[in-house]
């Protein structure tokens, strides 16, 4: 019995660890972000579709596709969105992948502002309900700062190069998701460093790496991102 025990023991412990990421091996973010106006009006809409990878390609870590309506006060320097999101995650490791699905509604407040002449900030406070597939309802805190640094201009207009980095921080609004099982508050945090490239009033392209870190690993990916405005 203390043998069938310690089996099962070490086989439990295996499976744990094979569904974390490998923390040594790169992976890739291929994301696409749009926001426009409607027509001279203060309403738009805004949002991503993003393809995010465990090793490059060949292995989805996600598929997120999000969008969301925004409205902007007048003489306010605030954008306000409302939206909703869907998420499929897949496991770590190529051979087995039965994705959980998440349905998503957030909230989010998005204002800027100029350090000096070239420190370009934008501050995006976000909140998360979610839907995750077996667990119970979860909400979410989101900060994000972002800042660009343009090289050969004082703003991203067309033909600038820019530095670009941002960090977002990610609390959870409660620990129990269900089933007797807790989730820290802490969530994650994400740090990234980039360049960009404007190529004209309505299209940017940035190529950065970003580091992950949660509360069982961390991980380092490439993100490639077109910005489109139109």
């Amino acid at each position: 019995m203390k043998k069938l025990l310690c089996l099962f023991t070490i086989i439990f412990f295996q499976q744990l660890h094979a569904q974390l990421p490998d923390e040594n091996q790169l992976g890739a973010w291929y994301m696409y972000f749009y926001s426009t106006n409607f027509g001279e009006s203060n309403w738009g809409v805004q949002g991503d579709f993003q393809y995010r990878d465990w090793r490059g390609l060949g292995d989805r870590e996600q598929l997120l596709l999000r969008s969301g309506l925004t409205y902007t006060p007048e003489n306010s320097g605030v954008k306000f969105t409302l939206g909703y999101a869907n998420i499929s995650t897949g496991q770590y490791g190529t051979e087995i992948d039965d994705p959980v699905i998440e349905n998503r509604i957030y909230q989010e407040a998005l204002f800027s502002n100029t350090l000096g002449k070239r420190f370009l900030l934008t501050h995006r406070f976000r909140y998360e309900q979610r839907f995750v597939e077996s667990m119970d309802f979860r909400t979410r805190y989101r900060y994000n700062l972002f800042i660009n640094v343009p090289f050969n201009n004082t703003s991203l207009v067309k033909n600038t190069y820019y530095f670009a980095f941002y960090n977002e921080l990610f609390i959870n609004g409660e620990r129990d998701i269900g089933d007797g099982r807790t989730v820290e508050y802490f969530d994650r945090n994400r740090t990234y460093l980039g360049l960009g490239y404007t190529l004209n009033k309505s299209i940017r392209f940035q190529l950065g790496w970003m580091k992950q870190i949660t509360n069982n690993w961390g991980k380092s990916q490439l993100q490639f991102s077109m910005h489109h405005s139109f």
